[in-house]
C-alpha cells in the first residue's frame, strides 16, 4: 500500500512538471513569433518570422516602400520595392538590370541567379560587396505579381549576419503575396 501512495505520487509530480513544461513551451512560441505586415497604403502582405525584424520606414499614400532591419542594419535590412515591367519581360533580364545598380560597389562580387517559389514566383539573386572594410551581402527576391508587377526584396547586412538569416529571408519572400 505504501510502494503504491508513493508511485501515485511520483506520478502526479511527473504530470507536474511535464505541464509546466509544455507552458513554459507555448510561453515562449507565443513571444518568439513575429507578425503578419499589411498596411493599407500597398496591395501586399507578408509574414516576419521573428519579432526582432523592426519597421523603419513605413509606406504611406506617396510612397508604397517599407522598410525593416533586423536588431541592427548591419546585421540585416530589407527594403521592399515595387519595379514596373514591360509585358513578356523575361526575369533574368529584370535582375541583369538591377545588378547593373549594385555593381559599381566597392569589393562588387556577383553570384548566380535562382529561381524561387513561394506564393509568388520569381527569382533570388546573391552578391557580396565592402562598405567600410566590412564585408556585405545582398539577396535580392524577384517576386512576379502580374506581367507588369515585380516586387523586389533587397535584403542585405554583414555577410556572416546575414547567412545566418537566411531560414528567415526566405520565409519572408515565400509568404509574400498579393492582398485578395
Amino acid at each position: 500500500m505504501l510502494s503504491g501512495l508513493k508511485e501515485k505520487m511520483r506520478s502526479k509530480k511527473l504530470s507536474f512538471i511535464v505541464l509546466a513544461a509544455l507552458f513554459a513551451f507555448a510561453a515562449l512560441s507565443a513571444f518568439s513569433q513575429g507578425e503578419t505586415f499589411s498596411d493599407p497604403n500597398v496591395e501586399y502582405t507578408f509574414s516576419l518570422p521573428e519579432a526582432k525584424w523592426k519597421m523603419t520606414a513605413k509606406p504611406s499614400a506617396t510612397s508604397p516602400n517599407v522598410e525593416y532591419v533586423y536588431g541592427d542594419r548591419g546585421d540585416g535590412f530589407l527594403e521592399v520595392r515595387k519595379l514596373s515591367i514591360a509585358k513578356g519581360a523575361i526575369m533574368t533580364d529584370v535582375v541583369q538590370d538591377e545588378e547593373q545598380k549594385v555593381q559599381f560597389r566597392p569589393g562588387f562580387v556577383a553570384g548566380k541567379e535562382e529561381n524561387f517559389q513561394g506564393k509568388l514566383k520569381g527569382a533570388v539573386y546573391n552578391f557580396e560587396y565592402v562598405n567600410q572594410g566590412r564585408t556585405m551581402s545582398g539577396r535580392f527576391y524577384f517576386l512576379k505579381a502580374n506581367d507588369t508587377t515585380v516586387y523586389i526584396l533587397r535584403f542585405s547586412g554583414q555577410k556572416d549576419a546575414l547567412r545566418s538569416l537566411r531560414n528567415q529571408t526566405d520565409s519572408i519572400a515565400r509568404t509574400f503575396g498579393i492582398k485578395s
